[in-house]
């Protein structure tokens, strides 16, 4: 129970070391990550759709045979 009591002071000694960034650095970075995370959303939502149709017309035509 020590070694975990200890653990944690130290986790807490390091958190207050960090040099958390400025809002002024947070914001710009915060608007680039959320930008990238929709455009790759939107990029894999967009190629599951063409793969599902492919698939799908792929299937018809192994059907048809």
């Amino acid at each position: 129970m020590k070694s975990i009591l200890r653990y944690f002071k130290g986790v807490g000694r390091e958190t207050k070391r960090i040099k958390w960034p400025t809002r002024e650095t947070f914001v710009p970075s915060m608007i680039v990550v959320i930008c990238i995370t929709l455009f790759a959303g939107i990029f894999l939502a967009l190629e599951d759709y063409a793969a599902t149709i492919i698939l799908e017309q792929l299937q018809k035509a192994f059907e048809a045979m």
